[in-house]
């Protein structure tokens, strides 16, 4: 580990997605954590379209250890009546920094108008909002670059940086043209190169670490960041550095 770094993991799953293997346990994440050394995890439930029973359930979850927690509030345009109310209630009361959008679980790719009033909020407020990303057509990468100009108080996150090369290069070109585009590391591949191919295309001050726990193990998801060929001073910015930052701790 870089010494010094506080270690924040930028994406993080909470709720059952029992197909996938995905537990409910915030003792085992705990433990998956302080394994490979990971400070803060940013938490989000993506299962419940209405936003609150998700964030509720979120909150309590991260109430066992909030030292170690950080929530992140979802909504979802399925449910339009909600959303603003449920982002309202759920950073102002809940205290969640930041927002987390999950496309493929709607009918509308994220550019799409049913999405925007959440990025008038995020504007309004300064918040950063993690998409998941990859080459499906409803979570392109490229649809940042049309949004991002549009609402250049929000920070806009491309969660998996599209995950695959071709959408990965559209991640970075977004980043490139915007200066509120940033990147998160985690990926179902271990393609090597990629960490250093972000930092010097997109820079290392947009770039996140997530590891996409419980889904995934996050030691090697931080360990392909560890092993990188690129400055210490890179990595810090990535381990927790620009997390710092976006989340304005």
């Amino acid at each position: 580990m870089i010494d010094g770094t506080q270690v924040i993991d930028f994406h993080g799953h909470v709720g059952r997605w029992d197909p996938l293997g995905m537990k409910d346990d915030p003792d085992l994440m705990l433990h998956a954590m302080d394994s490979a050394g990971i400070d803060k995890s940013c938490l989000f439930n993506i299962f419940h379209p209405d936003g609150t029973t998700g964030n509720d359930l979120l909150a309590r979850f991260v109430a066992q250890y909030p030292d170690r927690f950080i929530g992140f509030a979802y909504v979802s345009p399925m449910m339009p009546e909600r959303m603003i109310p449920e982002l309202t209630r759920a950073i102002d009361e809940l205290k969640f920094p930041a927002i987390k959008l999950y496309p493929p679980y709607t009918p509308w790719p994220f550019n799409q108008p049913q999405w925007h009033p959440i990025y008038e909020f995020a504007d309004e407020r300064g918040l950063a909002v993690l998409f998941h990303t990859n080459g499906g057509v409803l979570s392109r990468p490229r649809y940042l670059a049309e949004i991002a100009p549009r609402y250049p108080n929000a920070k806009f996150v491309a969660g998996h940086s599209g995950n695959t090369a071709e959408p990965r290069a559209e991640a970075i070109a977004a980043a490139q043209a915007h200066p509120n585009v940033y990147l998160e590391t985690c990926s179902t591949y271990r393609t090597p190169g990629v960490i250093e191919q972000l930092v010097n295309e997109a820079g290392a001050d947009r770039v996140l670490f997530g590891s996409d726990t419980t889904l995934m193990d996050p030691r090697p998801q931080l360990g392909k960041i560890i092993t990188a060929r690129i400055s210490d001073d890179a990595k810090r910015q990535i381990l927790g550095g620009n997390a710092r930052r976006l989340l304005g701790l």
